[in-house]
């Protein structure tokens, strides 16, 4: 650990890109400041105790895309859009991407620029190669990659995913996306073609199996996934019987990962491609005491609030915006004696534990786990107690 604790993001174009806030700091200046941001704005409510650090902070990221775009002399680049702007940033090599990943990205620029493919204009909307999307699977090996093109017909497609499949045969599955769309959606409705494979690849988070889909939410660091419902589990110290709701559930990994730990489990959420991962992930997995639920999570919640059922614990997993009042207000009416927040930003789960307070909820302990290393994220597990009290 103290030579990871040592390791230093020196990349030269964190200045451009933005993605990583803590570049140019060692590993354990990025961890400490950011135990210190959490304690700051969550021991108010409850002790925090300290960050689980990451034991492999670089190429950890499982998901990537980037943007293509032919310069004025020909030459095809590609890379993420420079904070706050459609400026593509041109990068050899990232620390924080997955190696082959990077790699294959890279080659297909290269293939673009060899091929003369045409390449998709942001002014003009005209063209065919606009993005990739690379998915990496660590621990089964497998590989997706995903060719967005901006117009309906992929004019070189064949010598392009020919080549591309000679270059990289460990690509399990290739696939093109059509976006037509004038914004920044990365992938575009359902309109996808089959290159390779089955369509999507299959990862495994604490012995389970997942469907990673084109457009699935997954967490991007795996390993740092399995530490993270780890700890949530052993915090919320479960008696094996309790009744649980899971929201904002995605793929259903937090649903499918506490399942063996409860009576019965309901995951809630309102994408529907997740969704439909989620019945498969637990078809897969053979859970029987685990079902999803497709809708939103505050509807869900205090639709439920009205009627008499009986919850032990409330688990939520929002995005960074948070939770919203009327949901933490359909928990104070609902009053399950538990509630499990895994949040992935301190800042909106401070003013989110304050309206849990006002509903008669005490926060008992809080752990902060470092999922994205060099990035400003940070997720943090809070535990809380329902108080004898009448909520607000």
């Amino acid at each position: 650990m103290a030579e990871v604790l040592a390791l230093r993001n020196d990349c030269p174009v964190s200045k451009t890109c933005g993605s990583c806030s803590y570049a140019g700091k060692t590993y354990f200046e990025q961890t400490a400041a950011k135990e210190k941001r959490v304690k700051r704005l969550i021991e108010p409510f409850c002790d925090v105790l300290p960050i689980h650090h990451c034991d492999n902070p670089l190429y950890y990221r499982n998901k990537v895309h980037s943007q293509f775009k032919r310069l004025k002399n020909g030459r095809v680049i590609v890379g993420p859009y420079q904070s706050g702007s459609h400026r593509i940033v041109e990068v050899d090599s990232c620390l924080i991407e997955n190696k082959i990943a990077s790699e294959i990205i890279r080659d297909c620029a290269k293939l673009a620029e060899k091929l003369r493919v045409d390449i998709y204009d942001e002014v003009r909307h005209t063209g065919d190669l606009r993005r990739i999307l690379v998915r990496t699977a660590d621990a089964t090996g497998e590989i997706m990659v995903v060719l967005i093109i901006g117009s309906k017909y992929f004019k070189k497609k064949k010598i392009f995913t020919d080549e591309l499949l000679k270059l990289h045969p460990e690509i399990t599955t290739l696939l093109i996306n059509i976006n037509t769309r004038n914004d920044s959606m990365i992938l575009g409705g359902n309109e996808v073609k089959k290159i390779k494979g089955k369509g999507y690849i299959t990862d495994i988070i604490l012995g389970k199996k997942y469907r990673v889909s084109a457009d699935s939410f997954m967490q991007s660091n795996r390993s740092q996934a399995e530490i993270l419902y780890s700890e949530a589990i052993r915090l919320a110290e479960f008696s094996g019987n309790e009744t649980c709701i899971d929201t904002y559930c995605g793929t259903g990994s937090t649903t499918l990962s506490f399942a063996d730990f409860v009576g019965t489990i309901t995951g809630v959420e309102i994408k529907e491609s997740a969704y439909s991962d989620a019945l498969k992930n637990t078809m897969i997995n053979k859970v029987k005491n685990a079902e999803f639920v497709l809708g939103d999570a505050t509807e869900y919640m205090n639709e439920l609030s009205k009627t008499d059922a009986k919850i032990d614990v409330v688990i939520l997993d929002p995005t960074r915006a948070g939770t919203t009042v009327k949901f933490i207000k359909a928990c104070g009416k609902l009053a399950p004696p538990k509630i499990v927040y895994i949040s992935c930003c301190p800042e909106t789960l401070a003013r989110d534990l304050k309206g849990f307070r006002d509903q008669g909820y005490e926060a008992l302990i809080a752990k902060p786990v470092d999922m994205f290393p060099w990035t400003d994220k940070v997720e943090t597990i809070v535990i809380l107690s329902r108080l004898n009290l009448q909520p607000n």
